[in-house]
């Protein structure tokens, strides 16, 4: 996994965290809002079932990175089941991946004019809104998936908002959220360098320490982690913290451009 260098950026592996299991959890919702934990053979009507293996095809081709397959198989999908919220809310993450906003954006909307309570909807629309500089219908949409009591998404939509409040400068806001998604998921590495990086740059060094020395101790560091150790320590003057640091970072990441500012001596960067 790698991170951007800048709480603020995104790479193509952030938004696979931001939108994990997004596009993979397929149950049985309806307009009316409810959904079922297990759906079983005999609770699934046959057209459901019909439309649920169109979308399962649908998934694996996006997830191998073929959208215009994918696309056919939603297509097909929803002409047996026009209700399928689940439909509507993969096809919104395919017309994301092609770049179509227009369409991503009605097809959140009708997943949520059938299933206003849909947390994954809520989440995946939120963060479209946030890529359009629409910081506060982001917002909205994801207080409305933290609403629900019974989705699941809460430490990940926790830190997507923290990503986007930052991005509309209110850094008070996104490290509230950054911790109370941290404090439901201390293992997302995305969470702790982001928590870590807005302690950082505030000078709250302590603290930013200890996120990013956890993170470092993980089997998740990477260049771009260790850097941000190496700063933090070097500003707490631990001399033999920062050798170790840079170290690890030489001999794994020796062509990153975290160890050529080392080399450099460019800590501000």
């Amino acid at each position: 996994m790698r991170f951007s260098g800048n709480v603020i950026c995104m790479s193509a592996c952030w938004v696979a965290v931001l939108l994990a299991g997004c596009a993979g959890q397929q149950g049985m919702s309806g307009p009316s809002g409810n959904r079922s934990d297990i759906v079983t053979e005999s609770d699934e009507p046959d057209h459901r079932r019909r439309a649920r293996l169109r979308l399962e095809l649908a998934t694996g081709y996006f997830e191998q990175g073929q959208p215009n397959v994918a696309l056919d198989e939603i297509k097909q999908s929803l002409a047996i089941d026009p209700t399928f919220v689940d439909a509507y809310n993969v096809r919104g993450l395919v017309y994301m991946r092609l770049n179509d906003i227009p369409l991503a954006e009605d097809s959140f909307r009708r997943a949520l004019a059938l299933n206003p309570r849909d947390g994954d909807v809520a989440h995946n629309y939120g963060w479209l809104l946030c890529q359009q500089a629409r910081y506060e219908d982001s917002f909205r949409s994801f207080a409305q998936a933290v609403a629900n009591p019974t989705y699941g998404g809460k430490a990940k939509t926790l830190m997507a908002q923290g990503v986007c409040q930052v991005r509309a400068g209110q850094r008070a806001e996104a490290e509230q959220s950054l911790m109370q998604s941290y404090e439901l998921d201390a293992g997302n590495p995305v969470t702790g360098y982001n928590l870590a990086t807005l302690l950082y740059e505030r000078g709250d060094l302590t603290r930013a320490q200890f996120y990013i020395r956890r993170l470092n101790n993980s089997e998740l560091a990477n260049a771009e982690t260790l850097w941000l150790g190496i700063k933090t320590e070097r500003k707490l003057n631990n001399r033999e913290a920062v050798l170790q640091l840079a170290d690890q970072l030489k001999k794994r990441f020796a062509q990153s451009p975290q160890a050529a500012a080392y080399e450099k001596g460019a800590f501000n960067e």
